[in-house]
């Protein structure tokens, strides 16, 4: 008699018809389908390939899918998605259905949502895309949502999280499959709205096929992944794939272009272009008014814009501003630091007016809501010095974060900060001379060295020192030189965390850049613990002041 645990395991066994799963794909030789077919998953990884899978092969960055399908076929499987032309290249034994597609990526995802009945239409689906700014929108979305009586779940960097339930983030977005189950989780558990970090690596291998969005954010655009990408339109047009492909028809776009006070100066800050291309490329789209119709865009930035600062104050300990909406007028208070966050805050504001929330669910939600995990997070102070953790790792972000801090410092601004190895190189010397023009102390040290060695990140990173013209030496010694300038190279991250918390002075404010809420250093070793915020507290304690 089968056991409990296998009878349950058949209970929620989920069989679909391939013809069924096939119905939003364009098959190039339909003959070859059959409606007996009976599929039991769906993979793109031959390892779980077997009797009742359908394996559909993807060409990946490294690894072509198509080099597995035999032993795909090997292990059992029922029918296998091959791109044009693929199907003669393998013998098939009788019985096994072979496909063929122009393009398997969106197959595999339009297919991940049909097995799990597409989840995505039974959720309010809200879409973040941008370099930076992702991570605290979607917290303070989630802030909001849940005020406004909603029960969202999100899908991000930090993790996944829903109904009190945390899950590890293997990626910022998820593969389809995976993605596509977890949706399915979501909606069976009650969850009403849904918040989406969606990266750039995913739109462009095409991971949100099958999920569509009511709701779009672009936050902005600034170097980065662009080992990945190429160039920076490259990278624009990925981005744009969210507001393009991955819409529902009547959704809402939101967009932040130029920041308030950059604008009454007159300047235009690194990433705000972008936002503007963005509004120009949506408004004379053809199709996307179409689809969307004229009134589907709200703008977010300086003046001229829908959602708009008309003025504002900021420090240490939060952010007051006047805020104007389409809705009217908004007294805003948040404990976020920082003119940056208040650009996250008003394309937060912007995608809440376009869920229809009212303006006072978003002033309480938005003053009761705290910075996200290692996004510009406080995590001591000690004697008058402020201490906080950010995750800024490109250019525009660690020069947003410092700009932010070196105003609201009263004392010197010291900076812990590195660069991922097996990464972008060409941001290493811009990302040394950003902290060197912007802080007074600056210890050089490991981020995530991977494969390479952090004596060649670190030597990166100084050239952008030493165009300055800045002095090297001891941290100690800089540390208790209170009016002298420059920067050292500590390559253990925890010991320049150490020797910066135990010599530093009061009024300063330290900044611990480049992981922010990651538990981990990645080596050539490998991954071990690693928290910035645990380190930084620790090294507090012991300090006698």
């Amino acid at each position: 008699m089968p056991s409990l645990m296998t009878r349950r395991r058949v209970l929620l066994q989920v069989i679909k018809k391939l013809n069924e799963l096939t119905a939003r794909v364009k098959v190039l030789n339909p003959d070859s389908l059959s409606s007996q077919t009976d599929i039991e998953a769906v993979t793109s990884d031959s390892r779980q390939a077997g009797p009742g899978v359908l394996f559909v092969a993807v060409q990946g960055l490294t690894v072509d899918g198509h080099d597995y399908v035999k032993d795909a076929l090997k292990k059992g499987c029922p029918a296998v998605i091959v791109e044009k032309g693929r199907c003669g290249s393998v013998d098939f034994p009788g019985g096994t259905v072979c496909l063929e597609v122009d393009d398997t990526r969106i197959a595999l995802g339009r297919i991940a949502a049909a097995f799990r009945d597409n989840p995505s239409s039974r959720m309010t689906m809200i879409g973040i895309t941008g370099t930076n700014g992702k991570t605290t929108s979607a917290y303070l979305l989630e802030a909001l949502i849940r005020k406004a009586g909603g029960n969202p779940g999100v899908i991000g960097t930090v993790n996944y999280r829903y109904n009190g339930l945390e899950l590890p983030a293997s990626h910022t977005t998820p593969d389809p499959v995976s993605l596509q189950r977890l949706l399915r989780r979501m909606a069976d558990a009650g969850v009403t709205h849904v918040i989406m970090e969606a990266s750039s690596h995913a739109l462009a291998q095409k991971r949100l096929e099958g999920v569509w969005f009511d709701v779009a954010l672009f936050t902005n655009l600034s170097r980065d992944h662009l080992d990945f990408h190429g160039d920076m339109e490259h990278y624009f047009a990925s981005k744009k794939l969210l507001f393009r492909d991955c819409l529902k028809e009547k959704a809402r776009a939101v967009v932040l272009t130029e920041p308030a006070e950059n604008d009454r100066r007159g300047r235009k800050p690194a990433g705000s272009s972008w936002g503007s291309r963005l509004v120009v490329d949506l408004q004379g789209s053809g199709n996307w008014r179409q689809l969307h119709g004229d009134n589907r865009l709200t703008t977010c930035g300086g003046p001229g814009n829908q959602v708009a600062v008309r003025e504002f104050r900021e420090g240490l300990d939060g952010i007051d501003a006047v805020v104007e909406t389409p809705a009217g007028t908004i007294d805003l208070h948040s404990p976020l630091v920082g003119e940056f966050n208040l650009r996250n805050l008003l394309g937060v504001i912007g995608v809440a007016l376009a869920l229809n929330l009212t303006l006072e669910t978003i002033r309480e939600a938005l003053y009761a809501a705290g910075a996200a995990p290692g996004r510009m997070q406080p995590v001591g102070r000690h004697r008058g010095a402020r201490v906080f953790v950010d995750y800024a790792h490109t250019p525009d972000a660690l020069e947003n974060v410092l700009k932010t801090l070196r105003k609201l410092a009263a004392g010197r601004l010291i900076v812990i900060f590195g660069c991922g190895g097996d990464r972008d190189r060409g941001k290493r010397p811009q990302m040394g001379s950003i902290a060197g023009r912007l802080a007074d102390v600056m210890a050089v040290t490991s981020d995530n060295p991977r494969s390479e060695r952090p004596e060649t990140i670190l030597a990166d990173i100084e050239k952008g020192l030493i165009a300055l013209d800045l002095p090297r030496m001891r941290l100690e010694t800089l540390l208790y030189r209170k009016n002298q300038p420059g920067y050292d190279l500590v390559i253990s991250r925890r010991e320049a965390i150490r020797i910066v918390m135990r010599h530093a002075g009061p009024d300063d404010v330290i900044l611990i850049s480049g992981k922010g809420h990651e538990t981990y250093q990645q080596t050539r070793e490998g991954r071990s613990f690693f928290d910035d915020r645990v380190f930084a507290g620790q090294e507090s304690a012991v300090v006698k002041w």
